[in-house]
């Protein structure tokens, strides 16, 4: 691919009018874009050959991406850790991860709040609630956590 990545949509004038309509709040009614509304209207088939040409020269990039986060994946170790009263902090100490990777049990009603920096690893687990803000968990979490680098 020649240029910067994603050029030919760049000059798209088209799609850019959609795309500079879409941030103004009411800004894709059909009025303001009919022609937007038309393509919207058009047979699914029709639709999807056109996105499919817009995708198709980023795909290689796609494939490219998609092999260095596998090997980027697959980089690091499993250690198994908890998170006493739903928190947890592992300093670093001159080791760095390109990538966490945080699993824990298929039925543990817990949502983990990662914030990483230079020097540290924190997470906290959260309890969903629907009806409110999630609250930090008070019990012990056990967790697999992952440093991945290449």
């Amino acid at each position: 691919m020649q240029g910067k990545i994603g050029h030919y949509l760049r000059e798209n004038e088209w799609l850019m009018t959609i795309k500079n309509r879409a941030a103004i709040p009411g800004g894709v009614c059909e009025f303001d874009l009919p022609g937007y509304h038309y393509w919207r209207h058009r047979d699914p088939a029709l639709r999807q050959q056109d996105i499919q040409g817009w995708i198709a020269p980023m795909l290689p990039i796609r494939a490219g991406l998609a092999i260095v986060l596998r090997l980027l994946r697959a980089s690091g170790r499993a250690e198994q850790q908890t998170a006493q009263r739903g928190t947890f902090q592992l300093m670093l100490g001159g080791r760095s991860a390109q990538l966490i990777r945080l699993k824990t049990g298929q039925g543990e009603p817990c949502l983990p709040e990662i914030s990483a920096g230079k020097f540290a690893i924190n997470i906290r687990f959260l309890r969903p609630d629907m009806d409110q803000r999630p609250r930090q968990i008070d019990s012990p979490v056990n967790f697999e956590l992952t440093l991945c680098n290449l």
